[in-house]
């Protein structure tokens, strides 16, 4: 999967200290790329839109 535009953000969970942080790019149409943001250039995961999202909700406590 070519990521090559994708617009990378931090977690807004992460802290500014360098710590365990993941970045998200939900830019790209059809496809949510997920990294580490220590290491940009190493391997994303990607998911579809809705399994993103309903990981993303689950995580918070939501259904």
């Amino acid at each position: 999967m070519d990521l090559t535009g994708a617009r990378w953000r931090k977690s807004s969970r992460s802290s500014g200290n360098g710590g365990n942080c993941v970045e998200v790019a939900d830019n790209l149409p059809g496809v949510v790329g997920v990294r580490d943001s220590k290491d940009p250039a190493g391997p994303a995961l990607t998911f579809p839109p809705t399994a993103w999202r309903t990981f993303v909700a689950r995580a918070a406590g939501r259904r």
